[in-house]
């Protein structure tokens, strides 16, 4: 049993988020009716800001990038596990359970180093706003955007590499509903040592490094603000900053809830809540958020439909 090989695993079986046959019917109704509006509200949050003149800003082009990043990861999970409650056994392959998890890790990992970058960039439109134009350049914007997506694609293929060169005992059923690595680990043979360590570094690098661009970003901010007289101009410059620390607060809560705990903490149950909140969920609250909160993008949206309309 020890020495078994890992090829001889060529599939998994998700157990999904619940055995109960009768609540099979209203989860997969609740689920496809969030993953489509998260599918929709990203899809229309980079349409909008691809083809409207008026949200070629920097804000809005990071705006862009963080949806695609929602439709990245949600898209890598929603669809199988819709699949889990209309079959009987949600079995997924061997190659495409590595495909998900890696583009899962992709992806996740942008979106942290993009609300890292949305943060720097609220900090130079609030605190530096003469500068704005020259630091927040079309380059410097690319540059931004470039890394995480470089970041995420190296940190996607380390660990799924270093999991996947791992021996498998043949036991091949995940209590989960989606493909992650701390699912994964209790299924392995090898000693997990290693790959636990990996896995708990990069997370703590990554959530720790990207929490304090955004806790110094806000910082300066608050001080600036604090400093400012007019009672219109604070409230501005909350409203500003207001949509994006919300969804900061709500995505950096569930991760460390589910990655920086020990090992032998996990409670599944609540693992899988924290994980339907951050890879279904909050997908779909982001444009949500961003939208009715923001004057430009709703206006954007009207014009939009009335070019639309006129077709």
């Amino acid at each position: 049993m020890e020495q078994q090989n890992l090829t001889s695993v060529t599939e998994f079986i998700l157990m999904g988020i619940t055995d109960r046959p009768e609540l099979q019917a209203p989860l997969f109704a609740l689920f496809l009716i969030i993953y489509l509006i998260s599918l929709m509200g990203n899809l229309g949050m980079i349409i909008l800001t691809t083809v409207e003149p008026r949200l070629k800003t920097p804000m809005y082009f990071f705006l862009k990038h963080l949806a695609v990043s929602d439709l990245g990861y949600s898209t890598a999970v929603g669809p199988k596990m819709l699949e889990h409650f209309v079959v009987n056994q949600n079995a997924i392959s061997y190659y495409l359970y590595v495909a998900q998890l890696a583009f899962f890790l992709l992806f996740i990992t942008c979106e942290l180093f993009i609300l890292s970058a949305m943060s720097y960039d609220r900090y130079v439109a609030i605190c530096n706003p003469l500068l704005y134009s020259a630091i927040m350049s079309q380059r410097a914007c690319w540059v931004l955007v470039a890394i995480p997506y470089l970041y995420g694609l190296f940190l996607s293929l380390i660990i799924t590499f270093n999991m996947f060169t791992l021996t498998f005992c043949g036991y091949n059923v995940i209590n989960n509903f989606f493909c992650d690595c701390i699912s994964l680990i209790p299924l392995l043979c090898s000693n997990t040592h290693e790959i636990e360590l990996t896995i708990l570094i990069f997370a703590i690098c990554d959530l720790i490094s990207s929490l304090l661009v955004v806790f110094v970003s806000y910082l300066l901010i608050l001080i600036t603000i604090l400093r400012m007289n007019p009672t219109e101009g604070r409230r501005k410059a909350f409203a500003t900053c207001g949509s994006h620390l919300t969804v900061v607060i709500v995505f950096y809560g569930t991760l460390i809830s589910v990655y920086l705990q020990p090992n032998y903490s996990h409670f599944f149950d609540t693992d899988k809540l924290a994980s339907i909140f951050y890879t279904l969920i909050l997908p779909m609250l982001n444009p949500l958020i961003y939208s009715l909160r923001n004057k430009d993008v709703k206006d954007a949206g009207q014009r939009l439909w009335k070019k639309m309309h006129k077709r």
